[in-house]
């Protein structure tokens, strides 16, 4: 979908939904000129959205709703034309589950939302002079480099994938081991890994279980014996030295070596009849 060189979106007070909507268009077109209103001016050719009753208003009947039951606001109706030309299908898809949703379910429902909060934050209060348009684009600024900082994170993902799969063909017993950190979370999901082990991007070597994919649940936490306790007694409980932290949620460790964290996976494995 080609982006045109005008916008129109609703007057008055403003919400995370047309503030985030506004930042997207911002981003694939960076030249776009938004005009808030309450009537679309008649023959106005540019794209409409949250307002105009057009695809990307959602306030009228029968609303689109999403195969969960979530309805789409204007935001989620923009993504769903749009997102996949930035991301890709699959990121797309879990941007608009993690991130989307719920800023359109607190817009269709009042649903509790912090950073819609933050965003409603930047209206001007009841009894100030603030031009209601120049706060509106102040908080698309902000919106705007939220939802780029998700974009880039999201092709990160991307690029990292094809080498978190090639670790996943090499490892075994379910330890997988990565070149240097990457996000592996999206490429080992639905796999049979049991753990992580990557260079820290702190020093030395961490291990992390991976979670899974229903419960989110770690599938072999760490012993409960190391949870938050000092080196000297993750060693005298563990018998390996080196292991510098266990997290008190048991889904990661540090090491001083690379040798130490895979020794930490493998006793893991051991204690719970894997290996």
């Amino acid at each position: 979908m080609k982006i045109p060189a005008k916008g129109f979106t609703h007057g008055g007070k403003f919400h995370a939904d047309d503030v985030f909507a506004t930042a997207l268009l911002q981003i694939l077109r960076p030249d776009i000129s938004v005009t808030r209103g309450f009537t679309v001016p008649e023959n106005f050719d540019g794209i409409v959205y949250d307002v105009g009753l057009g695809m990307f208003d959602h306030h009228q009947e029968p609303r689109e709703t999403r195969a969960n039951g979530v309805p789409y606001a204007a935001f989620g109706l923009l993504w769903k034309v749009l997102g996949a030309g930035l991301v890709g299908e699959n990121q797309a898809r879990l941007i608009d589950e993690n991130f989307i949703q719920p800023l359109d379910l607190n817009d269709n429902t009042g649903e509790q939302n912090s950073l819609c909060d933050a965003i409603g934050f930047f209206n001007p209060v009841w009894d100030s002079k603030a031009d209601s348009d120049t706060c509106f684009f102040e908080a698309v600024a902000l919106a705007k480099q939220i939802l780029e900082h998700q974009i880039e994170a999201a092709n990160a993902v991307n690029r990292a994938d094809e080498k978190v799969q090639a670790a996943w063909q090499a490892a075994k017993d379910g330890i997988v081991i990565l070149p240097c950190y990457l996000p592996w979370k999206n490429g080992l999901y639905h796999t049979d890994a049991l753990f992580v082990v990557y260079p820290s991007q702190r020093g030395g070597w961490s291990a992390q279980c991976v979670p899974d994919h229903k419960s989110k649940r770690s599938k072999l936490p760490f012993p409960q014996s190391w949870a938050g306790q000092t080196p000297e007694t993750i060693a005298a409980k563990s018998g390996l030295s080196g292991i510098r932290f266990c997290h008190a949620s048991r889904f990661l460790i540090t090491a001083d070596t690379k040798e130490t964290a895979l020794a930490a996976c493998r006793l893991v494995l051991k204690n719970n009849g894997k290996i």
